[in-house]
């Protein structure tokens, strides 16, 4: 049996954590055009909580960047061929495990529109939309937020 271990990433991950974006099947398409260009610095991985899932040959199969002022959910990523094996689902319970260290009471998600369901199913509530910011963004995204009070009185789904 695979395992997969959650470890804080460093600046040298920032080629992995961009390229793990870059080939999401998730952006093509429609929504192409918000990952276009995009990059993750090592700055961004030393200034923000970015933690990633490595796989048991040391492979990197996902990530997410927790803000922490504001709270908010910035970036998560699973690899395409890691989807449906429980790699999001670990790195979001390890996500509500550091902001709940952080003393945070909650954290904003702003979504991609197909993965509303996956977070809804780890707990998080909608709460409103974000407009479109044109150019890159042409389309509304969900607004979640996870509770992690709400989620504390509760095991996770």
């Amino acid at each position: 049996m695979r395992t997969t271990t959650i470890r804080r990433a460093v600046a040298q991950d920032a080629e992995h954590l961009t390229a793990l974006i870059q080939a999401s099947g998730a952006y093509q398409g429609t929504y192409a055009s918000i990952i276009s260009g995009y990059r993750v610095s090592a700055d961004y991985i030393n200034r923000h909580q970015v933690f990633a899932a490595v796989d048991a040959a040391g492979r990197l199969s996902g990530f997410y960047a927790l803000i922490l002022d504001p709270p908010e959910l910035d970036l998560a990523f699973v690899a395409d061929d890691a989807q449906g094996r429980g790699v999001g689902r670990l790195l979001v319970e390890h996500m509500i495990g550091q902001a709940r260290d952080a003393g945070l009471t909650a954290v904003r998600v702003v979504a991609h529109p197909p993965a509303e369901d996956f977070y809804r199913r780890m707990g998080a509530v909608r709460v409103g939309t974000v407009a479109p910011t044109h150019p890159k963004v042409t389309w509304e995204r969900p607004e979640l937020r996870f509770s992690l009070e709400r989620l504390g009185q509760r095991p996770m789904p």
